[in-house]
């Protein structure tokens, strides 16, 4: 698999976890404000700005080790554009989603909630 096609992959596998969570799926690949925000949902009443993040067992780093600072600022810009884009007025927030392949498993899943918590307005 190339990069593009594990990146789609690795949304397909969030979209059915989010979608089992009960969550509304709306946007996929938003470009806005400088960025790209991979999933757009609804958890309840709150809208959710969805960074997914693959990675093989192997790599240096896990998925959800990936987001550093930078990343960080283009999303929160990026959520911010978006939510005014579409005079959204209620709570929002980032949540990663990490998806690590195994191989010889299924792939594993953990959503990292409100990862910008406490980032300057």
């Amino acid at each position: 698999m190339n990069h593009l096609e594990k990146g789609r992959y690795g949304e397909e596998i969030a979209l059915d976890h989010l979608r089992s969570l009960g969550w509304r799926v709306t946007e996929k690949n938003v470009r806005v404000g400088g960025g790209e925000l991979d999933l757009v949902a609804f958890d309840g009443d709150e809208l959710v700005v969805v960074e997914v993040r693959l990675r093989s067992v192997g790599h240096l780093l896990p998925p959800e080790d990936t987001v550093g600072p930078r990343k960080l600022r283009v999303l929160v810009r990026a959520g911010r554009t978006y939510v005014d884009r579409i005079v959204w007025e209620g709570p929002w927030r980032i949540d990663l989603l990490a998806v690590t392949l195994d191989g010889s498993r299924e792939p594993q899943v953990e959503l990292f909630p409100d990862i910008a918590a406490g980032w300057p307005s």
